[in-house]
């Protein structure tokens, strides 16, 4: 906000310096834009080759003896969902190529959904609970102490539950992966294949999480255009980071083992953002020794659309703030990495570069888009008495920057067709809509990315009845 404050009040006091400081931040994300770009399509790369292998047959043909030793908790808390989008992800789980004698599913839900979650849990267990090994159904009580209401908390309870009856059946911790899912999360059907694959290869596979593409394409092609360009920036902002795996947070769906669960007391029932944090906390208790490993495979879920624009654009502003409340990670790690009580073994590298990524990443989230689409242009017209001249060498390189900008955002609209299922009854101008939706970009990271971001921001800075609280993102 300050940062914003500071260029609108240099663009009113000296606009030319404010025009070359933009056509300067303009060049710098411009070079940063084709530096990601090149990322994401690494990152298509190893997805689209992720998709032409048997990730089974290679499983067992690496690890005949141990790969059946392998078992798999898939825990989906819910609240709200109606039934539809439950069975869905269950229907997945059963088509997945790994065995299902060796999956453990948790559907977890809230008490204060009454009797609505237990209709649900007795479909669900009368459809698809003798497809798992073991099916189990958890209810969250509402008001513990020391917790918000939010998914967190329910994991945490769910998990719980889940390693009772995981020591019921004696199998080691280390075995067992433990995948949260959002419960409109439909995994691809070789996902845990792969999943288990690089498990067994990595040296100590414990000490990592193992994070998929999120692809937000089960209803992409009945969500608004606008919900769909902030889906995809989303996909492509993650790819860039799984290309980056020394960049990687955990975030949304992602899978780890229980035994670095059970280690860290598992989820922290008081935030928000426990997804990010989870690592967070696995990165601190093993004094850095953690790691986030990408899965080059989709798990598939719900874009924001609720069949009615007006909401799903709310919801999704909603969907973003929460997202972003993720910066209540900087004063806890800025206490756990620099304060008095940190670990004196955790490499200070290692706290320096998390801590940038965070910082960072939450500094841009807010400024660049505000910068780059609002501000250039208040520079412009009140450096309209600077000279003809200047002015017109300013438009002419911005023009030149913004054209370059559009040449990238079509090979994202090419990438992102490329990720979306076929339309069963397609019409000739739904591929179209698909391609110009794209140029709503600039539109959606001021209105869906820096407002909702900066919202997240003050709102910390506030505290108390401004703090946000878990908003459950509606799912139809």
């Amino acid at each position: 906000m300050m940062t914003t404050a500071a260029a609108f009040t240099l663009a009113v006091i000296s606009p030319r310096l404010a025009v070359t400081a933009i056509v300067l931040f303009d060049l710098y994300w411009l070079f940063r834009m084709y530096y990601l770009l090149v990322h994401v399509v690494s990152a298509w790369g190893e997805y689209r080759r992720a998709l032409r292998v048997d990730w089974h047959a290679r499983l067992a043909a690496a690890a005949p003896d141990r790969w059946r030793g392998i078992w798999h908790l898939v825990i989906l808390p819910t609240h709200g969902e109606p039934y539809a989008v439950v069975a869905r992800t269950l229907e997945s789980l059963c088509q997945s190529r790994y065995p299902s004698d060796r999956m453990l599913v948790v559907l977890a839900g809230e008490a204060r959904d009454g009797q609505a979650f237990l209709q649900v849990a007795r479909q669900a267990r009368a459809e698809f609970g003798a497809s798992f090994a073991r099916f189990e159904v958890t209810v969250h009580p509402d008001g513990l102490p020391s917790e918000i209401a939010g998914k967190g908390s329910n994991l945490r309870f769910a998990g719980l539950a889940a390693r009772r009856f995981i020591n019921e059946l004696q199998l080691p911790y280390d075995r067992v992966i433990v995948s949260s899912f959002d419960v409109d999360t439909c995994p691809h059907p070789q996902y845990f294949a792969l999943l288990t694959h690089t498990y067994l290869r990595e040296p100590r596979p414990t000490r990592a999480s193992y994070q998929p593409i999120a692809v937000y394409a089960n209803n992409a092609w009945n969500s608004h255009p606008l919900v769909r360009v902030v889906a995809g920036t989303t996909s492509f902002w993650l790819m860039t980071d799984l290309a980056r795996a020394e960049r990687l947070f955990t975030f949304s769906s992602h899978s780890m083992s229980l035994a670095a669960l059970v280690d860290v007391d598992f989820w922290d029932p008081s935030i928000v953002t426990e997804d990010s944090r989870i690592f967070l906390q696995c990165l601190e208790h093993y004094h850095g020794d953690y790691r986030v490993v990408p899965i080059f495979l989709p798990v598939s879920m719900n874009t924001v659309d609720v069949g009615n624009w007006r909401r799903s654009l709310m919801n999704q502003y909603r969907q973003i703030r929460r997202w972003a409340w993720s910066v209540e990670h900087f004063p806890w790690m800025a206490m756990r990495f620099f304060g008095r009580s940190r670990l004196r073994s955790f490499p200070l590298a290692v706290r320096l570069r998390y801590f940038w990524n965070l910082t960072e990443g939450m500094y841009s989230w807010v400024t660049a888009p505000l910068l780059i689409f609002l501000f250039s242009r208040a520079a412009m017209v009140l450096a309209r008495d600077e000279g003809g001249a200047f002015l017109e060498r300013a438009a002419t390189v911005l023009g030149l920057m913004a054209n370059l900008g559009l040449a990238g955002l079509v090979i994202f609209a090419l990438l992102y067709w490329t990720m979306l299922p076929q339309k069963e009854k397609a019409r000739w101008w739904d591929y179209p809509i698909l391609a110009l939706q794209w140029l709503l970009t600039p539109f959606t990271l001021v209105v869906w990315g820096s407002l909702p971001a900066l919202d997240a921001q003050v709102r910390l800075m506030l505290g108390g009845r401004f703090r946000l609280g878990f908003d459950v993102t509606e799912k139809v």
